[in-house]
């Protein structure tokens, strides 16, 4: 078949792709340049382009014409769960049977696997944490990677720790890229991705320009409108949306910085009237689902969303994105803003930056590759084990947060260091080196980013062209549209029944603590005989907390009183009026004051104080104001024996922080007689919960002295 013909028969397979009867679609040539150098020269492409552009075309269009020569199925790695969902429905359109592998279909696995064995499917989409699963990596990938026909990279920037999404789970397509059969083409995408992180994906994923065709296309987006609306707090913000969603057009997405803030906001707008859903990492799976069909077909104004979320979802004719808070990356946030206005003429795109945002960006940086002392004790200890180690074992042994251990742990699998098998993660006894000069300078581009959005906000330059001249963008020019180029065109006013209504809503104290109810594994080899269950006659009951550090109510608040610099001093006079009502509403909820009391109408009988060395004004004032707005008795405060717990705070995993606290509080023969003597529950009183640990030791203390249930109230709680 020559070329011609070629080009006609993939022009018939996009016509079905995106159901064109009349059969007039035609890809682009650049699109057309793609899919001939993976169809007829079985070449690697690495394609940089917008959000819009069609790759997801490119792929499709390619494995029709493959999968008709007898090539093996198609493999696309991608993070993007949504937008699994969205390209299977499509891929059936153009007769592509397509299915999905991630963490939401486990039941489907076993008749997927025997589905490509079979043949019977020709696209086979695949999470990137998959790659990274025992079995997965050492039965179906070896299989798949002997088998399949065209192999595609999606948000192919996430393989890169130079880039702003970097996610260890793609280094093992290294592995499958060096077992697959001569001939195998190979398609890397990528919307996000400037000169540095273009160029070390190309080199990981043997894509270099040397080797491959390269497609790098313009970033601008002409359908956009970009806009900041400058606001003085998180009330007047949420007043602003109140007030002017409606007249955004169609339906969009809101993007909040943390999980409580989109829940904040969905409260608030549901209660001025407005359609919207809620999707978060704690958002259900059957919930999401529902949520993205909702917003598909304009049931639901916006979707509130952090980045759980993703890039991963595909509906053309979004008219707007929201960010409430600025994000800490100019590339994470023009992949985001990306997703409106791919099919229709005009968009909406505005940031409402808060004075809270540097805050969490702090609160969630804690993404840097450990230091080399950290990583050769990790490395130390499987190799002295025997054994696998799981991760919470390995918490034992390693001073560090799990998240951020699991993430160097994919590392080193990658690197050759560590293996993961059944059971944990085992050694090799290969030699390693750790890259400190590529680690600091990643570290670097984090900071540089953040300040690029510091300058988006205040820029008096074009928005679109400061977005594309940060991801290297040769052809970037002013877009004619945005606030800068055109005026602003934005009303920020707000009514002052929008702003009593976002006020009332943010000043809603108080959130549940839930206790811990297993020891961490590994203890006894820390010296701390703990492990298995806290027997329930021991554990913390289900507490309060004014409020969370990552909302933009209370937290907004909270942040400068417990900031690590902060001055002690007297509980203002404000925050203890709070916990006072969230006291009283605790007192009201079903279920009484906790769950696990008996009588469900008993009230405490005593107020116990946590120690605090930072901030003993503060923790001892909160304990003496709610004793007597409560007309109870302050029984006493535990006593510190040690400065295991100042040390502790600053502990990163449950394993390390125990260990530190295990020993840092007595109970006086004094507070043990006055808790005894009380005989019911008592308010445990502190003023941060990050891990719980200080709490359940505490209570493990007071209950062992005699004490009811222990209920603990505290200012505020992490997360």
């Amino acid at each position: 078949m020559d070329t011609l013909d070629l080009r006609t028969e993939a022009d018939a397979v996009l016509a079905e792709l995106v159901a064109d009867p009349g059969g007039t679609a035609r890809l682009r040539e650049d699109q057309w340049q793609a899919v001939a150098a993976l169809v007829e020269e079985r070449r690697r492409a690495l394609v940089v382009q917008r959000t819009g552009w069609g790759k997801s075309a490119v792929y499709f269009v390619a494995t029709a014409l493959l999968r008709r020569r007898g090539a093996g199925p198609t493999v696309i790695v991608s993070p993007l769960l949504a937008l699994m969902r969205n390209q299977v429905e499509a891929a059936e359109r153009a007769g592509i049977r397509a299915r999905t592998i991630n963490s939401a279909n486990p039941e489907e696995w076993e008749t997927i696997y025997q589905e490509i064995q079979n043949g019977e499917t020709d696209v086979l989409l695949v999470s990137p944490e998959r790659l990274n699963s025992v079995d997965f990596r050492d039965q179906v990938l070896p299989k798949l990677a002997a088998t399949t026909g065209l192999l595609v990279v999606d948000e192919a920037h996430c393989i890169s720790d130079w880039g702003h999404d970097f996610r260890p789970d793609y280094r093992r397509l290294r592995t499958m890229l060096g077992d697959l059969a001569p001939g195998v083409p190979v398609l890397a995408t990528t919307a996000t991705a400037n000169a540095r992180v273009t160029a070390d994906v190309a080199e990981q994923l043997g894509t270099g320009a040397g080797e491959a065709l390269v497609l790098r296309g313009s970033l601008d987006r002409e359908s956009l409108r970009l806009g900041v609306v400058r606001l003085p707090d998180a009330a007047h913000r949420l007043a602003w949306l109140a007030e002017h969603l409606d007249e955004l057009p169609g339906s969009g997405i809101i993007y909040a910085l943390t999980v409580a803030a989109a829940e904040e906001a969905t409260a608030f707008l549901r209660q001025r009237g407005f359609p919207v859903a809620s999707y978060t990492g704690r958002t259900e799976n059957a919930d999401r689902l529902q949520a993205e069909a909702d917003l598909q077909a304009n049931r639901v104004k916006a979707l509130v969303a952090t980045s759980a979320l993703g890039m991963g979802f595909d509906k053309p004719d979004l008219g707007f994105v929201i960010h409430l808070g600025s994000p800490s990356s100019p590339i994470a946030y023009y992949q985001q803003v990306g997703r409106a206005g791919r099919g229709v003429e005009h968009a909406e795109v505005l940031m409402l930056p808060g004075k809270e945002d540097e805050a969490i960006w702090r609160y969630f940086a804690d993404t840097a590759f450990p230091p080399e002392a950290q990583v050769r004790q990790t490395l130390t200890a499987l190799a002295g084990a025997g054994r696998p180690l799981s991760v919470p074992a390995l918490e034992a042994a390693v001073d560090l947060r799990r998240t951020r251990l699991e993430t160097m742990l994919k590392v080193l699998d990658v690197d050759g260091a560590v293996r993961r098998v059944k059971g944990g993660w085992e050694s090799t006894g290969q030699p390693w080196v750790y890259d400190a000069e590529r680690y600091a300078w990643v570290a670097r581009q984090r900071a540089a980013e953040q300040q690029a959005m510091r300058d988006y906000v205040d820029t008096s330059q074009c928005r679109m062209e400061f977005l594309r001249q940060q991801l290297d963008d040769e052809g970037a020019a002013p877009c004619g549209r945005c606030d800068n180029c055109a005026g602003p065109w934005i009303d920020s006013s707000v009514s002052a029944d929008a702003l009593t209504g976002a006020t009332r809503e943010l000043d809603r104290p108080g959130v549940e603590v839930e206790p811990r109810r297993m020891w961490p594994t590994g203890m006894p080899a820390l010296g701390v005989e703990l492990k298995g269950r806290i027997p329930a006659g021991e554990q913390c009951s289900t507490g309060r907390a004014l409020g969370r550090l990552s909302d933009i109510g209370w937290g907004n608040r909270l942040r400068p009183l417990l900031a690590e610099n902060a001055p002690d001093g007297p509980v203002p006079d404000e925050v203890l009026k709070a916990v006072v009502a969230v006291l009283a509403d605790w007192a009201r909820s079903p279920g009484g004051w906790a769950a696990g009391i008996p009588d469900a109408s008993a009230r405490p009988v005593g107020v116990v104080a946590v120690p605090s060395l930072t901030r003993p004004q503060l923790v001892g004032s909160l304990a003496q104001g709610i004793a007597s707005v409560g007309r109870l008795p302050l029984l006493g405060t535990l006593t510190y024996t040690g400065p295991g717990g100042a040390r502790a705070a600053r502990r990163s995993n449950s394993a390390q922080r125990l260990k530190g606290l295990s020993d840092a509080f007595t109970v006086s023969e004094e507070l043990a007689g006055a808790v005894a003597a009380a005989a019911g529950p008592v308010l445990l009183v502190d003023d941060f919960t990050d891990s719980g640990w200080t709490l359940a030791v505490a209570a493990r203390l007071l209950r062992r002295a005699g004490s009811g249930p222990v209920l603990p109230l505290v200012l505020a709680a992490s997360g």
